[in-house]
C-alpha cells in the first residue's frame, strides 16, 4: 500500500501522508497521533509543546537570509472523518488507511482516505523535515477534533502562537484561495415514547435505502445529494394509513457532517395488506430512484421480510416525527445576496435514531450570517417541538469573515498567476467550517488564509486526492514561504 504511494511526486509530502495515514486518528481519540506528531517534532530537536486540550505545536526557526521575514503559523488538523462501506471490514481504532492509486487519484478500500486533513499535516510536516526549504519563523499548529466540534480550535489559548500570518492547509479545491468560512451549530431533538406490544395481526419487514454518494455535508450542500434520512421518511410517511405500518426502529446516517448515505428501519404491517405494501414501497422507490437518477445513479431500497418486532413506536409519536422530518428543512436554506453562488445558509439533517423507547434527531447547521443560522435554528426548534421533542442547540462556533484586503491574499494572488500561465484564482468563502473564525478570536490580528489541493468526496469513502494537484499546490506552498512579506 504505502510503497505505491511513497513513488509518487513530490515524495517530501506523499511519504509524510502516508506515515500519518498509519496511524489511526478518529476524531476524539487522537491520543496515538498526538503522541506520534510530538515524537516527530522532538526527533528534529525542534521545539515541541502539547497544549491543555491537546494540540500540538511545533516551532522551527526561519532558515538562512529569511530572517527579516514576518513569523508565520501553519496549521492544518490531526482527527479524520471515519466512514466505510458497509461491506468493508475495518476498524478504525486498529488499522492504518489501505491507500492504492487510480489514475491521476490516490484513494482508499472502501474508507475515507483522511486527505482531509492529512495532506495539510503531511505538508507541514514535510517542511518542518526539510533542511532546503526556505522559510520565515515557522510555528506548526496541529489542532485536534476539528470534524466534530473543533474543539482543538476554540481550546487554544492566546498568546501561544507569535505569527503574524496563519496559512490554513483545509481547502479542497487547487484554484482557490479561501478568505471566509460558515460558522455553525448543532441541532439535537430528543425524545421519549411509549412502546408498545406488536399486535399478532402484524409481520415485520425491514427497509433499507442504501447506495448513495454521501459526501461534504458544507462543500456539497448545494449538489442536490440524496439523504437517506429524507428518502426513508418518505417510504415510511402516511404508511400506518395505508398498510397499518409501525414503526420500530429506525437507524440512519451516522455523523453530524456527512450527508447520510444509507438508513435501515424495521417495521411492522398489518398481514392482511402485505402485497399492497411491497407494491406501493417498491413503486415509491422507484419514484425517487427517477427523481435522483442523474446525481444518485446507484441508489437502491431494498425490502426484506424478517422477524416480526416484539415493540413498535405508540402512534401518535411515529405520525408527529414522521411529520416533524417532512417539514424540516434540509439542504439549501439561503444562497448568498452578497458572494455569488456561496451558500450563506443550509442544514443537514445527519442522524436519525428510534431505538428502545428514544428517538434522537441530529443536524448541523451552517452559516456564514449569524442572524441566519439563528433562524434556521428556530425553525428546526419549531418544527421539532411541534411534536414533542426537547431540542438542544450546542457546538456553536463563528465563521470567518472574508478581508480582501488581506497582506498575504495579495501576495499569493500574483504567485498563483505567474504558476499558472495567467490563470486568476478564485478568491472565496467557503460553506465549510474551517479553524480560522474561532482562531481569529484569540488571534484577531492575524492575517488568515485558506487552500489546499484538490480533494473530492471528502467525508465519504468516495474520498480521492489528486495526485497532479497535489504537485501543483506544492509548488504554490513553496514560492508562498520564498515570498512571505519583511516585517514592519
Amino acid at each position: 500500500m504505502s510503497k505505491e504511494i511513497r513513488q509518487l511526486e513530490p515524495k517530501a509530502l506523499w511519504n509524510k501522508f502516508a506515515d500519518l495515514n498509519a496511524v489511526p486518528r478518529p476524531s476524539k481519540k487522537e491520543e496515538r497521533v498526538i503522541k506520534f506528531m510530538k515524537d516527530f517534532g522532538h526527533s528534529l530537536d525542534l521545539e515541541t509543546i502539547e497544549d491543555e486540550v491537546g494540540n500540538v505545536i511545533i516551532c522551527k526557526p526561519a532558515t538562512s537570509g529569511m530572517e527579516d521575514r514576518k513569523p508565520i503559523v501553519m496549521q492544518s488538523h490531526l482527527d479524520m472523518v471515519h466512514q466505510k462501506n458497509n461491506d468493508t471490514e475495518f476498524d478504525f481504532d486498529t488499522q492504518g488507511i489501505d491507500m492504492y492509486v487510480d489514475g491521476d487519484w490516490v484513494k482508499a478500500k472502501g474508507t475515507t482516505l483522511g486527505a482531509d486533513n492529512g495532506l495539510g499535516v503531511a505538508t507541514i510536516m514535510a517542511i518542518l523535515e526539510s533542511d532546503s526549504i526556505a522559510h520565515p519563523d515557522l510555528e506548526a499548529l496541529f489542532t485536534i477534533d476539528e470534524e466534530t466540534g473543533m474543539t482543538g480550535a476554540k481550546g487554544l489559548k492566546g498568546g501561544l502562537l507569535h505569527g503574524e500570518i496563519l496559512l490554513n492547509l483545509d481547502t479542497e479545491e487547487d484554484d482557490e484561495i479561501g478568505v471566509g468560512c460558515a460558522g455553525g451549530v448543532d441541532v439535537t431533538a430528543t425524545r421519549d415514547y411509549k412502546e408498545e406490544d406488536t399486535p399478532e395481526i402484524k409481520l415485520g419487514y425491514a427497509i433499507e435505502v442504501k447506495g448513495l454518494q454521501g459526501g461534504h455535508s458544507g462543500m456539497q450542500i448545494h449538489e442536490g445529494l440524496g439523504n437517506a434520512n429524507k428518502f426513508m421518511n418518505r417510504l415510511l410517511f402516511d404508511g400506518f394509513e395505508k398498510f397499518g405500518l409501525r414503526i420500530s426502529e429506525i437507524d440512519g446516517g451516522s455523523l453530524r457532517n456527512a450527508i447520510p448515505r444509507e438508513s435501515k428501519a424495521i417495521v411492522a404491517i398489518d398481514a392482511v395488506h402485505e402485497s399492497k405494501f411491497i407494491t406501493e414501497i417498491k413503486a415509491h422507490a422507484e419514484i425517487i430512484k427517477t427523481e435522483f437518477k442523474t446525481m444518485e445513479p446507484d441508489l437502491e431500497v431494498l425490502i426484506s421480510k424478517t422477524e416480526t418486532p416484539e415493540k413498535i413506536m405508540e402512534l401518535g409519536v411515529q405520525e408527529g416525527i414522521t411529520r416533524a422530518l417532512y417539514a424540516a428543512c434540509n439542504g439549501v436554506y439561503r444562497m448568498s445576496p452578497d458572494i455569488p453562488d456561496l451558500v450563506e445558509t443550509s442544514n443537514n439533517i445527519a442522524r436519525v435514531i428510534v431505538r428502545d423507547g428514544q428517538i434522537k434527531i441530529g443536524c448541523l447547521i451552517r452559516s456564514s450570517v449569524e442572524s441566519t443560522k439563528q433562524d434556521l435554528a428556530n425553525t428546526l426548534c419549531a418544527t421539532f417541538e411541534l411534536t414533542g421533542c426537547e431540542v438542544e442547540l450546542s457546538g456553536d462556533y463563528p465563521g470567518w469573515a472574508p478581508n480582501m484586503d488581506s497582506a498575504i491574499l495579495k501576495v499569493m494572488v500574483p504567485i498563483y498567476e505567474q504558476l499558472n500561465k495567467g490563470e486568476q484564482p478564485h478568491v472565496a468563502a467557503c460553506h465549510a467550517g474551517l479553524e480560522c473564525g474561532i482562531l481569529g478570536t484569540n488571534y484577531p490580528d492575524m492575517d488568515m488564509i485558506s487552500f489546499g489541493p484538490n480533494i473530492k468526496g471528502a467525508h465519504s469513502p468516495d474520498e480521492r486526492a489528486q495526485i497532479s494537484s497535489a504537485q501543483k499546490y506544492w509548488e504554490f506552498v513553496l514560492e508562498i514561504l520564498k515570498h512571505i512579506p519583511k516585517k514592519h
